[in-house]
């Protein structure tokens, strides 16, 4: 895996991957052009553990019709300020089993995300799993 930035002009900043996929990162306090690089992480680790979440849920057979993975993050104060904390709420939609989700959320976390295994050896990782439309059936 290759990646490059490339600056383009006061704290704006283009990511590149080796495929020519580009995102643009914003380090002003305002962040108007793009996440900044610790909002990106932060979005990475949700997308991330998406993926494996759906991809589980998928090979259980189970009838997923929405999901939202949201990130709280705390950062250390001082510099580099490194999160020393993260919740995960997973919010989930679908005729689902309650065991299902909890063992896909898990497999996750545990096993399959590198991103929350990179962050995990800085940041503790907590998670909770929230159902808009109702708890399932265990």
């Amino acid at each position: 895996m290759i990646a490059h930035s490339d600056w383009k002009q006061g704290e704006i900043f283009e990511g590149v991957a080796e495929n020519g996929n580009t995102v643009v990162f914003d380090a002003d306090s305002e962040h108007r052009h793009g996440p900044s690089p610790m909002e990106a992480v932060l979005m990475a680790l949700c997308a991330c553990t998406s993926v494996d979440v759906v991809s589980i849920l998928q090979k259980k057979r189970q009838p997923l019709t929405g999901l939202r993975v949201s990130a709280t993050a705390t950062r250390a104060d001082t510099p580099p300020q490194v999160f020393t904390h993260i919740m995960l709420t997973y919010s989930v939609r679908g005729n689902l089993s309650r065991k299902a989700v909890e063992d896909a959320v898990a497999l996750s976390k545990d096993k399959y995300c590198s991103v929350s295994k990179m962050l995990e050896k800085a940041a503790a990782i907590e998670y909770e799993i929230v159902y808009p439309d109702g708890e399932p059936e265990p």
